[in-house]
């Protein structure tokens, strides 16, 4: 079996005393190849309807019926490109029929007043002269046992369908699931290294503190031994203070130029800082990017979970589970947010030790001003004693070694407190990324959450729908089986059931009337309108009332039960051959 065409196209229904109407028929050509016995080619056309699963019209034309069909309409093909002219024009009839003129239109005409026998299949052309037409096919209308097998077919490819969703629904789930676990992951790898930097910020404050303590108890000494010193030595050290103050004016210099090599370093300093946050806006702005195909992927995921409306029975279990687990993710995220709120809280406890070691950096130096206030005044002083100053030089040089590795240590000690107050920066710049990521996994999270409500409800209402359908369905093949079993007279047509057939287009059966019985031949002259005013209006039997209202997604029996009646009745037959164009 080789498919050749399958497309739904527009097609004008004719019926005898009917309106002409439009409907969209899905027109199928497969090619048969048979070898047994003898080696043949048929080609099978179909017409179905998607929306009626009871619409079905059959035509099998073999190389023999073809030989008469070409003579009958004067057909200038053979049978080898007959199946490509025919599609051929089909694709012309599918590429007009949304204009507001089509040239090329499809017709399927039927000699009764109900849409069912055998009926023409046509393909015509209009221009302005008249309407010409290229092909007429004569379709027989689908028995029982060909309805059931196209009915099992659509189960089966509805099967096939439902079994895909089911998969492509898993692999997004074990996708959404490796993005958690991903972002988990980074998240806890964040907190270790904000542990690390508390940790060692720690330790320097600590080791810092310390060295300071040592440094002003030492320092204290030391300027208690040399105002001891200065009281017991003024008088000598008048003389060589003048040259010791020509030095130091040197020293200084030297010192200013160091100061000024120092300032240089810290320029260079801050511009490889600019370059770093430089550095980390770029990845800002890549983690953007990644944050908005993150959301792209959510849209499309939103639309293909729209079409996941025909699901059923399994997904209870799915959905629960899935609850748990938001359930579970939402205790996780009320943990990291105690965790922020914590580490917010130590990060304030160390800007107020900072604080504290910036107050005390200020109290040295106003020490240390105080004293260069009281070496100046003693500069003064020592001007005039230039002899005895000549006799101290040496420990003078002493003296300004050791203020020099002072110096030095201040220097140092500032650099540290730089290097201190940058961590901090970049923990707190960690810290602000961190929650904006937990913000928007809280978004996601409660995305999901309403995607999930909207699919339960969905799997709810096509769960009701396809009961329904099952006990419709159910209880219409067993009725058709036991009337199938006891093949009754044609007086049975008083009994509700064939009753119901003439009637019907819907199935919905009454019981029996007190009228009298109806031979077949005024069964088959009695219209619809007669037989329903024949039947009480309120009463009905076999199914639950909830089965026979009327809905826009019900199936209309419209072949099945008029072919049971017209096997009950013997004077009307149908013919016995299905290709289309050659009655018995």
């Amino acid at each position: 079996m080789e498919k050749l065409f399958s497309e739904v196209l527009q097609v004008k229904l004719r019926c005898s005393d009917c309106e002409e109407r439009k409907a969209n028929i899905r027109v199928t050509i497969d090619l048969q190849m048979t070898s047994s016995p003898v080696h043949k080619r048929d080609l099978l056309v179909k017409l179905t309807d998607d929306i009626d699963p009871y619409f079905l019209f059959n035509l099998s034309i073999s190389e023999e019926d073809f030989q008469s069909l070409k003579v009958q309409q004067g057909l200038l093909i053979d049978f080898a490109s007959f199946p490509q002219k025919f599609i051929d024009l089909l694709n012309l009839c599918y590429s007009e029929q949304e204009t507001d003129n089509p040239r090329f239109l499809l017709h399927l005409s039927c000699q009764s007043p109900v849409l069912g026998g055998p009926a023409n299949f046509s393909v015509v052309e209009t221009n302005a002269f008249k309407h010409l037409n290229h092909l007429s096919l004569r379709l027989a209308q689908g028995s029982d046992k060909e309805i059931k097998d196209y009915l099992a077919v659509c189960l089966s490819s509805l099967k096939a369908e439902k079994q895909d969703l089911e998969m492509r629904l898993k692999k997004t789930e074990d996708d959404l699931s490796r993005q958690l676990s991903y972002a988990q992951q980074t998240l806890s790898e964040k907190t270790k290294e904000l542990d690390k930097l508390r940790s060692d910020w720690t330790s320097q404050t600590s080791c810092l503190s310390s060295r300071h303590s040592l440094e002003l108890q030492s320092e204290r000494g030391k300027v208690v031994k040399l105002q001891s010193r200065l009281q017991q030595q003024t008088e000598q050290l008048r003389q060589e203070l003048e040259s010791a103050h020509k030095k130091s004016s040197q020293q200084l210099q030297s010192r200013l130029s160091e100061l000024e090599a120092s300032c240089k370093e810290l320029t260079e300093r801050k511009y490889k800082n600019e370059s770093v946050i430089r550095d980390q806006k770029i990845k800002l702005v890549g983690v953007e990017e990644e944050c908005q195909h993150l959301k792209q992927q959510v849209l499309s995921l939103r639309r293909e979970n729209s079409t996941l409306d025909t699901e059923v029975h399994e997904k209870e279990r799915l959905v629960s589970q899935l609850q748990m687990r938001v359930a579970v993710l939402e205790q996780e995220i009320n943990d990291k947010d105690q965790l922020m709120c914590r580490t917010k809280e130590m990060l304030e406890a160390t800007q107020q030790q900072k604080e504290s070691v910036e107050e005390n950096a200020e109290s040295k130096e106003l020490q240390i001003r105080k004293l260069e206030a009281t070496v100046k005044s003693l500069s003064e002083e020592l001007i005039k004693a230039n002899g005895i100053i000549k006799k101290l030089q040496g420990e003078v040089r002493g003296l300004v070694g050791k203020i020099k590795v002072k110096n030095t240590v201040t220097v140092s000690q500032e650099k540290v407190l730089q290097d201190v107050s940058d961590k901090l920066q970049g923990v707190t710049k960690d810290l602000q990324s961190t929650h904006q990521q937990l913000i928007t996994k809280n978004e996601q999270v409660s995305k999901l959450k309403e995607q999930l409500e909207t699919t339960v409800q969905k799997l709810n209402e096509s769960r009701e729908v396809l009961k329904t359908n099952e006990n419709v369905i159910s209880w219409l093949n067993k009725q058709l089986n036991e009337r199938q079993l006891s093949r009754e007279p044609p007086e049975s047509l008083e009994s509700p059931s064939v009753l119901s057939t003439t009637t019907g287009l819907r199935a919905n059966f009454y019981p029996q009337t007190s009228k009298p019985a109806l031979s077949p031949v005024a069964a088959a002259d009695v219209t619809p309108a007669e037989q329903q005013t024949m039947q009480p209006a309120n009463r009905q039997i076999g199914l639950d009332s909830k089965y026979f209202g009327r809905r826009d997604d019900s199936i209309p029996i419209s072949g099945l039960l008029s072919d049971h009646l017209n096997r009950e009745i013997p004077q009307v037959t149908k013919p016995s051959v299905t290709s289309a164009y050659f009655s018995a």
